[in-house]
């Protein structure tokens, strides 16, 4: 794992709160993030992604029925080792280019892997992005770290 991997998903949810479905294409939108989805808009934290190895890892403490889109993450991720980037990495993902604005999130009360298992990957390993450049994302699409 370095410092590029690939689109697994792309997801979207029209409703804070529930769990994201993968989609062919992603209108990824300047300064706002997935279009139609429930978290885009101004602010920090437009996109979430979370890596697959990651969901992996819960997958193998034994959380049962862990897809794409569970932890409410736009970009299910594979290759790349997202929580190890500093905060201002740019990634050039698809036809955009995002900036890494913040490492992992607290989970919320409701939060149902935690009250599973106890515990949840997404304080830790997920990462939020910022739209620099819009543009569409699909499955397969390269993630590059891009050098400033």
């Amino acid at each position: 794992m370095g410092l590029r991997g690939r689109v697994r998903s792309v997801n979207i949810s029209e409703k804070k709160g529930v769990i994201k479905m993968p989609i062919e294409v992603g209108i990824f939108k300047e300064d706002y993030g997935l279009v139609g989805d429930a978290h885009a808009g101004k602010g920090k934290r437009q996109v979430s992604l979370l890596a697959v190895e990651s969901i992996e890892k819960m997958r193998q403490i034994g959380v049962k029925g862990l897809c794409n889109g569970k932890f409410a993450e736009n970009i299910t991720t594979e290759e790349i080792q997202l929580h190890v980037l500093p905060v201002g990495t740019k990634l050039r993902i698809g036809e955009t280019l995002q900036e890494v604005t913040q490492i992992g999130k607290e989970c919320h009360n409701g939060c149902a892997i935690k009250q599973q298992i106890g515990q949840c990957i997404m304080p830790k390993e997920g990462i939020f992005t910022k739209v620099l450049k819009g543009g569409k994302i699909k499955e397969g699409d390269l993630i590059e770290v891009v050098e400033n």
